[in-house]
């Protein structure tokens, strides 16, 4: 399964809108999003997606109830500030990061074989122990200048960061 990362799209459409693109022209079966969308007005921007969509908040989403309400509109699933998902045979932990001290412990304990996170704005992936780390970066471009997303591949879990 090829599943697609992303977090801090900032309301930036016309990224958003790239990103979608790339994830349907690479058939992702999942698209993960960690957090930061900020206005409920960018949900529609996925509708698009030929692929399930799960998210979690971030600490600049402050109308969650709004962007509730419009990710339920087009048939895709958030949560609160983390989210546990199966992705092929795969636990994955997904959360924004802004909370450093439950990221780190996550990361530490090595509770989960991939740990998604977003928040730095800085595209990166490493190992701990038998887990997977992975910020996608992103795909606003506002801070690095970059717009970027990951792709994972859940059987040989390969990550490809992926520059828009």
């Amino acid at each position: 399964m090829i599943v697609g990362i992303m977090a801090d799209t900032h309301d930036r459409l016309p990224l958003v809108d790239k990103a979608v693109k790339v994830f349907n022209e690479q058939n992702v079966e999942l698209v993960l999003h960690a957090g930061d969308y900020i206005a409920p007005f960018v949900i529609p921007h996925f509708e698009p997606l030929k692929s399930k969509f799960v998210g979690v908040f971030g600490n600049n989403d402050g109308e969650r109830n709004g962007l509730t309400k419009r990710f339920r509109e087009i048939g895709a699933e958030i949560h609160g500030n983390f989210a546990e998902i199966t992705a092929g045979e795969l636990k994955v932990a997904l959360l924004h990061g802004s909370e450093e001290e439950l990221l780190r412990s996550l990361i530490d304990v090595e509770s989960h074989d991939i740990i998604i996170y977003g928040h730095t704005h800085e595209a990166k992936t490493y190992r701990k122990g038998r887990t997977l780390v992975i910020n996608p970066g992103e795909v606003c471009g506002y801070l690095t200048e970059k717009s970027t997303l990951a792709l994972l591949n859940s059987q040989t879990k390969e990550v490809k960061i992926i520059e828009l």
